[in-house]
């Protein structure tokens, strides 16, 4: 098992799609949790049931609104009258992957009732601690067009999220191929599973083995310090942030079929890793977002340069050495 065989699968439902099927089985490797953000109708929730038919994982969508209750993501113990017992009721939460549909239309009380299980997998409910499955990767969408009745997310939960990546309306090919690969029947509904939880465990570990240079944690660190120096952001990339920079790096490297982290990719992956964790001084005084302020930066901060020296052999397979300049 491979990771092109899943995007493969994955494709045969996506259209156009490609690079945020890659950042999403970045995301899912690293071990995090993506925020999807575009306008309805572009496949938000088509590419979460296809990632979850494809890996036969248990799957749970919930509809965020501005009555939903913490208990109804996490969970209730209740009262049985038959047995006269209490007894749980698992929420949502209690999947391997959850789609948090348009998670700003809920109360800032009902997103909060996630923090706990993005960052610990585990929920405390009524005192009492209780593991999530294994893996737990939630799916969140908003839309960023509308702002009437909803509640932007904190930056606490924002922070929860290892990437930001928009949607986007596929291009005319792409969205002729969805009129005709949709127009009998939906390709989702006979979409088979092509990867185990424990060939997903092994692809996870796989990533670990991905070797980042000195001279690449330098750059990680350098481009998040541009973060808190900037003049126009108020708060900066946290050392969470940091971290999980570099865990997407050495899965995104995996999954192109690499075994050591470019400056290439540590750029690439900078505006969906970063920007939804900044604070900007002044949003309404300039045109600017966030991920502009990134592109900027990584304009900037001055990459590494590295040309290859020699190959080795460890365990099995051919191991590119490069040294950085």
């Amino acid at each position: 098992m491979d990771f092109h065989q899943i995007k493969s699968n994955m494709e045969k439902v996506i259209v156009g799609k490609s690079e945020t099927i890659d950042l999403v089985l970045t995301a899912l490797l690293a071990g995090g949790h993506i925020l999807l953000e575009d306008v309805p109708g572009t496949g938000k929730t088509m590419l979460a049931k296809a990632l979850a038919a494809s890996l036969s994982l248990d799957f749970q969508r919930i509809q965020f609104t501005p009555d939903l209750l913490p208990g109804d993501v996490t969970g209730i113990h209740f009262f049985n009258q038959k047995n006269s017992e209490f007894e749980f009721r698992p929420g949502g939460i209690f999947t391997n992957i959850l789609l948090a549909d348009e998670i700003n239309r809920a109360t800032p009380r009902t997103q909060s009732s996630l923090l706990e299980s993005m960052e610990e997998h585990q929920a405390t409910i009524d005192g009492v601690t209780m593991e999530l499955p294994d893996p737990f990767f939630v799916i969140a969408t908003q839309n960023p067009v509308e702002s009437s009745g909803t509640f932007p997310l904190p930056e606490a939960q924002l922070d929860r999220f290892i990437m930001q990546i928009p949607m986007g309306y596929p291009n005319r090919e792409g969205e002729r191929e969805i009129l005709h690969r949709f127009a009998a029947d939906n390709p989702l509904l006979t979409l088979e599973s092509v990867c185990t939880k424990e060939e997903l465990a092994a692809m996870q570990k796989q990533c670990e083995e991905v070797y980042a240079a000195p001279v690449i944690e330098d750059y990680i660190l350098d481009l998040v310090e541009a973060t808190r120096k900037h003049n126009n952001i108020a708060l900066g990339v946290s050392p969470r942030g940091a971290l999980v920079f570099l865990r997407a790096a050495k899965c995104y490297s995996a999954l192109k079929g690499e075994h050591f982290v470019t400056p290439e990719t540590v750029k690439y992956l900078a505006p969906f890793v970063l920007s939804h964790r900044l604070i900007l001084e002044d949003v309404y005084s300039t045109n600017k977002k966030a991920s502009d302020y990134i592109e900027e930066i990584t304009h900037f901060v001055t990459a590494p340069n590295y040309i290859l020296i020699y190959y080795i052999k460890k365990e099995g397979f051919t191991l590119p050495l490069k040294q950085f300049v």
